[in-house]
């Protein structure tokens, strides 16, 4: 099912991309597009393949079946080191090298590609996503708070300045304030540098505050893709109105406590 069509290369492409493990159906003939400066929420119940689809985009998967693309280009025609330097990728615990401190650790991919000022970009980058050098540039990850982790994991994939930004639930273990916050940033950093992401989310309020797009997955497929209001003006499938249905109830009971 293709989720939306354009002129040109798309920044990010995946075609009937399909994927077993073992007897179990991670993806099935899934295809999606993503335009040069979107972001693209896949929502969708644990199991849903949605991170297993993002990982599809920077090697870290390998697909049975069918083409994924960045820019045009079929990834497989690239190392997958190659594919990860160049995408920004941050997992839901940050993924920093707990024996580097942060400002090495930011540093990573610029010295990886040879850049000279690869410190310096470090550096920008920390101070970009909130993270004043002073301070947080000579601590250990251990010494920073969730938040702050998360903010050093954001820093480290815009350190080189990629087009493409993958998002593994990165703010989904922290608390409601610092969610919040770390969503404003985020937003903000899309505002300056106009990246391209994919952002995988079990939030469906989440994906409405960061993303131009919702696409909801289940059991390997996409159910629908659009806006948050083409969701919920005509939801093409039952499952699709039920998630719905679900997320505004949750947020009517958080309401009601307030």
């Amino acid at each position: 099912m293709a989720i939306a069509e354009g002129a040109g290369p798309a920044a990010l492409e995946a075609r009937h991309v399909s994927l077993r493990y073992g007897k179990v159906v991670a993806l099935d003939d899934v295809s999606l597009r993503i335009e040069s400066g979107q972001t693209v929420a896949l929502v969708g119940e644990s199991g849903a393949g949605k991170t297993t689809l993002l990982r599809c985009f920077n090697r870290l998967v390998q697909p049975d079946a069918g083409e994924v693309l960045i820019g045009g280009v079929d990834i497989r025609s690239r190392s997958p080191y190659e594919v990860r330097r160049h995408t920004g990728y941050v997992p839901q615990q940050g993924g920093l090298l707990p024996h580097w401190r942060v400002l090495r650790n930011v540093a990573l991919v610029p010295s990886l590609l040879g850049r000279a000022d690869a410190t310096a970009a470090a550096e920008r980058a920390l101070a970009l996503a909130g993270l004043p050098v002073a301070r947080f540039a000579m601590r250990y990850p251990h010494e920073l708070s969730g938040g702050e982790r998360q903010r050093a994991a954001l820093a480290r994939a815009l350190a080189a300045r990629p087009a493409v930004i993958l998002l593994d639930e990165p703010f989904g273990a922290l608390d409601a304030i610092t969610r919040s916050d770390l969503q404003e940033s985020f937003l903000e950093l899309r505002r300056t540098f106009a990246f391209t992401t994919l952002l995988v989310t079990h939030d469906l309020s989440e994906a409405a505050r960061l993303a131009d797009r919702i696409v909801v997955m289940r059991g390997g497929r996409v159910e629908q893709g659009g806006t948050l209001h083409d969701l919920l003006a005509t939801p093409a499938t039952d499952y699709v109105a039920s998630l719905l249905d679900r997320a505004l109830a949750a947020v009517a009971r958080l309401r009601a406590r307030a």
